[in-house]
């Protein structure tokens, strides 16, 4: 029961028709388009207070606008939109159940929520090496959240994880619409111009490569929906059935969503993003057979068509190019103070020149690190004669945590991602086909951030918060394995 349902028929006349005054008040007084804001606004809290997930839709479709009101916005806000839109979900999901007077479950300590709360810990003792205490807290409280997310979708009831993950996937796809409409031409940059006439895309993200990430991150989830819903509809037909007309609409939304996240991948031209999305999907062909054999028969021939392919023609020639530029640099430049700077391989010797920096930081303090957050602050310090410019991060997520937060915690966050990946893989034991294909494509998942994070940082721009809906789902689909293996 909502809780509009628990106000008096009489009451919620009321309140209609105060709201119908008001707004005829405002429209004699505002401009019209004010009012329509306002109307809006007042209908999102309506809705919020009826389920607070429509206010967690809207965290993680507006919450990648940071970057773009940081830098194309004159407003000034005490938080960024994203932990504006988080306080506001969980103060509403606090005050529904004040309000209906629901008992908050207890929930058991799970080992994902375990590990999260050791790296905060962590990552918490961290501010005495830190330079900067300001840097240190923005990068510790993006922790802390996760944590608080894992901790609140494990309460929620287990039906909930699936309207999470359709809701994560249209945050992706509105993304991905935006970084299209920049690939052909929409608010390009002249110095991210592609092939003569196209653009790379950014989408909300500013930069390529992370907007890259957040489709790299989506797609498996996207495919592996997409595939459970083909497999329904396949044993539907194969015992002479009619296919449920949900699976048909869910099999169409999928595919159009996974077309235009793959449109999204493509347009970012981004190598690191290709190349965890090749890898991710190799896993994904390995883990959706049940049997060893079969995984290594499928995950071959999915290597063997990728490399048909390629010396077919089949695959277009700048992309090749692409990749094989930036292969043949990383090959070919061994000591970086030395190599002459071109426009070719200017992006690559930037970022192995970034990667010293942060090993240069890293041997000096290995234990601890300068402090989490605090590359950017220290990096004049430990760079390279002609890079001035510290980019925020170390363009290698590994060595980045290591020169921050030393051995500990790059220990504690490489033992949190083992047992997310063990976590996950035990999900393929699932006896739903949906919880078992989304089980296989956060893997992909898993698989592409570990590989991406090689080339770049991801829990940026509020791409954090993406990451621990996933968690937290992984969370709650750990618990429905642990429960069906306990009881058989």
């Amino acid at each position: 029961m909502t809780v509009l349902h628990n106000i008096p028929t009489s009451i919620s006349i009321a309140l209609v028709s105060a709201i119908g005054i008001i707004a005829s008040l405002l429209l004699a007084i505002l401009p019209l388009h004010i009012v329509i804001a306002a109307m809006a606004i007042a209908l999102t809290i309506q809705l919020a207070i009826r389920s607070p997930h429509v206010i967690l839709t809207f965290l993680l479709v507006l919450s990648p606008l940071r970057t773009l009101i940081a830098t194309e916005s004159n407003l000034a806000l005490p938080l960024d939109i994203g932990q504006i839109l988080f306080v506001v979900y969980l103060g509403i999901w606090v005050i529904q159940h004040i309000y209906k007077r629901a008992k908050i479950q207890t929930v058991s300590f799970s080992i994902l929520l375990q590990l999260l709360i050791g790296i905060v810990i962590i990552f918490g003792f961290n501010i005495w090496s830190s330079t900067s205490v300001s840097a240190w807290l923005t990068e510790w409280l993006k922790w802390c959240i996760i944590t608080l997310f894992v901790w609140q979708i494990e309460l929620q009831e287990t039906k909930t994880w699936k309207w999470l993950i359709f809701a994560f996937l249209t945050s992706a796809v509105g993304n991905a619409l935006i970084g299209i409409y920049i690939f052909f031409g929409g608010s390009g940059a002249d110095h991210l111009v592609i092939l003569g006439q196209f653009f790379r895309a950014f989408g909300t993200f500013g930069q390529p490569n992370p907007f890259g990430g957040f489709m790299g991150i989506a797609l498996p989830v996207s495919i592996m929906c997409m595939y459970s819903q083909l497999v329904h509809i396949m044993g539907s037909i194969a015992k002479r059935e009619k296919p449920a007309n949900s699976s048909i609409i869910y099999l169409l939304v999928t595919s159009i969503a996974t077309g235009i996240l793959l449109a999204g991948l493509i347009a970012s031209w981004s190598r690191g993003a290709w190349l965890g999305f090749g890898i991710s999907s190799l896993v994904i062909a390995f883990a959706i057979p049940r049997k060893l054999s079969t995984s290594i028969v499928v995950a071959s021939s999915t290597v063997f068509l990728i490399f048909a392919l390629w010396l077919g023609g089949l695959i277009p020639q700048s992309i090749i190019n692409r990749i094989t530029t930036a292969a043949t640099d990383f090959i070919t430049i061994d000591e970086i103070r030395g190599v002459d700077i071109t426009t070719v391989n200017y992006a690559v010797v930037e970022r192995i020149a970034h990667w010293q920096a942060a090993i240069n930081m890293a041997e000096a303090h290995p234990i601890i690190g300068v402090g989490l957050g605090n590359y950017e602050v220290v990096y004049e310090q430990y760079r390279l004669l002609n890079w001035t410019e510290p980019l925020g991060h170390a363009h290698n997520y590994y060595l980045n945590i290591l020169a921050e937060t030393g051995m500990i915690g790059f220990l504690a966050y490489s033992i949190f991602w083992i047992v997310v990946l063990w976590v996950t893989w035990r999900l393929r034991q699932h006896p739903d086909l949906f919880a078992r294909s989304v089980g296989i494509g956060l893997l992909g998942s898993w698989t592409y951030i570990a590989v991406h994070s090689l080339f770049d940082n991801l829990y940026v721009n509020n791409l954090f918060l993406h990451i621990g809906l996933l968690l937290g789902i992984l969370a709650v689909l750990n618990r429905q394995v642990w429960h069906t293996v306990t009881l058989e």
